[in-house]
């Protein structure tokens, strides 16, 4: 109580009191791994948060953050005694139950989503659950060693970078540390070592550069605070990544010395920089502006790094005395310095225009493990600025491409773009974008978001806004396959209706459990559900012999035509082991999310299928066929010089790609290449074949079935 005292009044510290009484009379009895009282931990909680002069309803929460995880009392008894606003905050800390969901994984990614939904509410949520965190992280050692390894590498990949998002950098440096040294124990131990070692030196070093940047700030009557920067071990250790031997030397680590200068206000930060660069010679590409153009989490300084005395190299910070506080606390920074809440570069109103941009884009998520990878998508910290025509400057993540771009000017731009210009040169969508950057995108109304876009997307703005409409798209692609496969099957049945009266589909929804018609037929669409089988039970239920005609299987006359245009989108793929091309006979077997899948009617693949009349379709192609179309080929050829040139030359020459090529040397001089090529029809492969066959170093040659 001691630390809080300092900054609360008499009645906040009796509230506080009367939490730990309730707090300990719940949890009495049960323990910790390491065999003490469990009330130890959420205390240690408050008393971290008390460090960083959190509000009491926080530390009050944070007391009682377990109670309803893990004790009888319930959110209701928490609000009576305590308040709405502290069961919100200890509601949002709470874990989802894996009573609730299929699985452990999902039950930890559903807690995620829940967090975020909360914290976009109210920011304390994520700082309780950060404090509560490091707390554990700081206490793993009584736990197996595949759970540690499981909660350290969580908290690599999620907590700690949330941490830094949130603003909260020596948070997340700590939570670094601790995590590298669960996982890489050795690695760990080692970097600590060398640290320790030369800890004299740099420190002799930097206290000389110390005073010459003193010295030289007082000379220009600039009234600054001067100090060495330890730099974390989790630092090192990514800095050590980065080269191209696995040995760890501080002398390929630029700024391992480093320097921090806290000015009064943000001129002063530039007058400072200038003086400094007339001290010590800059290197060059190492100035960051981070006070004219702040990163995302509110974060504001000056990077630099100079040729310091003996040719070391120095890296510098620059800031004013408000921007130390918020690089400090973040999002703490409001409670423990009363920063303005409507300052637009504060890091808790950067961080709630964070999480609800986020929080928007992920209304459609289709499940919480497509959450998780979204948010581990958003939240790494390098970025890289780029300009719109406009001159509005974006903030992307590294690597972030021109269609991550579009998407970031709006949803409706990325939806429709076709292609980009970056610095006036013509780009594919997939280049990546760098620093400076000027983008401009290029729309069309009939373009629209295709599945290979998911491959080179970056941000989860991007990602979440493609699957959006790839999901819209396959939901009216399934109603309409449904339709057609069911009016096909309902046919062979001898239902000769061509409009189905909805006193006979309300008979079949009643029998099946459902709702609405077009529920069924996208349940067909996607292969939840076959056709033929329901269109059995449908005929079944209505027992109406005068609209039942009874016909042969494969009497195709006067039947609803089944066929393939090859241009009808996500729910109708064509089988990968026989590639079916237009003209070839083919068969529709439907599978499970996939639609229906097309194979040709001797695939090897469909003879256990073609036993059951129920599980597939006979198609036929549209005379128009339209589309590309990937065919396989097998060849042995005399193994000489000029040969493969040869070969891709002769189709490149009928206007076809190659998507896939493989090599394999036989015995006897002889190679074996089977080729993935793009055709649009039977008699351009004919011709193809025909050219190929012609070719003396040819031996055999064949399409694949």
């Amino acid at each position: 109580m001691k630390n809080l005292s300092v900054y609360m009044d008499e009645a906040a510290l009796e509230d506080i009191r009367a939490a730990c009484e309730f707090g300990a009379e719940a949890h009495e009895g049960q323990t910790r791994q390491s065999g003490e009282a469990y009330i130890s931990h959420p205390v240690a909680v408050a008393q971290i948060l008390g460090d960083m002069r959190m509000d009491s309803r926080t530390i009050i929460a944070a007391i009682l953050h377990d109670v309803v995880e893990d004790t009888p009392i319930t959110l209701l008894e928490l609000e009576q005694r305590f308040g709405a606003d502290v069961a919100h905050l200890v509601d949002g800390v709470s874990k989802v139950s894996q009573l609730e969901v299929d699985s452990k994984e999902h039950a930890e990614a559903a807690s995620f989503r829940k967090m975020f939904m909360a914290m976009a509410h109210d920011i304390r949520v994520i700082i309780i659950k950060l404090c509560d965190r490091l707390h554990n992280m700081r206490t793993l050692d009584a736990l197996p060693e595949d759970k540690r390894q499981r909660i350290a590498r969580q908290t690599l990949d999620i907590y700690a970078p949330i941490a830094n998002r949130m603003g909260m950098r020596e948070l997340s440096n700590t939570l670094e540390d601790l995590s590298l040294r669960i996982l890489y124990p050795k690695r760990y131990t080692a970097i600590q070592k060398m640290v320790r070692t030369g800890k004299r030196g740099r420190r002799n070093f930097i206290d000389q550069v110390c005073v010459k940047v003193r010295e030289a700030l007082e000379r220009h009557r600039i009234d600054a605070e001067v100090m060495g920067r330890e730099k974390s071990i989790y630092s090192i250790y990514k800095k050590a990544l980065h080269h191209e031997t696995s040995r760890i030397d501080f002398r390929d680590i630029n700024d391992i010395h480093a320097l921090r200068v806290i000015v009064d206000n943000r001129n002063q930060c530039y007058q400072a920089l200038g003086i400094i660069h007339n001290l010590y010679k800059p290197r060059p590409s190492t100035f960051k502006d981070y006070i004219a153009i702040p990163k995302a989490n509110g974060y504001q300084s000056l990077h630099t790094s100079v040729i310091g005395p003996y040719g070391q190299t120095v890296e510098v910070q620059i800031r004013s005395r408000a921007m130390d506080h918020m690089a400090e606390a973040g999002v703490a920074s409001h409670w423990r310095y009363k920063t303005d809440p409507t300052d637009d570069t504060a890091p808790q109103r950067l961080a709630q225009k964070w999480l609800s941009s986020f929080l928007e884009s992920q209304q459609q998520a289709g499940d919480s493990g497509e959450f998780i990878e979204h948010l581990k998508a958003d939240l790494y910290p390098d970025e890289v600025y780029v300009f719109t025509p406009k001159g509005d400057i974006k903030r992307l993540p590294r690597n972030a491409t021109a269609l991550d771009f579009a998407y970031a000017v709006h949803s409706d731009v990325g939806n429709r773009c076709v292609g980009a210009q970056i610095n006036h040169h013509a780009v594919p969508l997939y280049e990546k974008l760098r620093n400076g950057d000027h983008v401009e995108i290029a729309t069309s109304i009939r373009a629209h978001p295709v599945p290979g876009w998911l491959n080179y997307a970056v941000t989860s703005k991007a990602r979440s806004s493609i699957r959006q409409y790839l999901n819209r798209q396959k939901g009216r692609q399934a109603l309409k396959l449904g339709q057609k496969l069911l009016r096909r099957a309902l046919w062979d049945q001898g239902y000769r209706r061509v409009r189905i009266p909805s006193r006979h589909k309300i008979v079949l929804l009643d029998a099946l459990g459902l709702q609405d018609w077009p529920e069924l037929l996208t349940d067909i669409g996607l292969g939840k559900r076959l056709a033929p089988v329901v269109a059995k039970q449908f005929v079944a239920e209505i027992m109406e012999p005068e609209t039942v005609q009874p016909v042969r299987r494969g009497n195709t006359t006067g039947q609803p035509s089944l066929t393939i245009e090859g241009t009808e989108g996500l729910l109708v793929n064509y089988a990968k082991c026989c590639y079916p091309i237009p003209d070839d006979r083919i068969i529709g077997t439907t599978t499970a999310d996939r639609g229906l899948v097309i194979h040709r009617l001797r695939c090897p693949n469909t003879r256990e299928v073609m036993k059951h009349p129920d599980q597939f379709f006979h198609l036929n192609w549209a005379e128009d066929t339209r589309g590309v179309f990937e065919a396989r080929l097998k060849l042995e050829s005399r193994n000489q010089p000029g040969v493969l040139s040869d070969i891709t030359n002769t189709i490149a020459l009928h206007e076809s790609n190659i998507n896939k090529l493989n090599v394999e040397e036989q015995a006897g001089n002889i190679s074996r290449m089977t080729f993935v090529i793009e055709v649009r029809d039977r008699k351009q492969l004919a011709d193809i074949l025909r050219d190929l066959h012609l070719k003396p170093s040819i031996i055999k040659l064949q399409r694949v079935r």
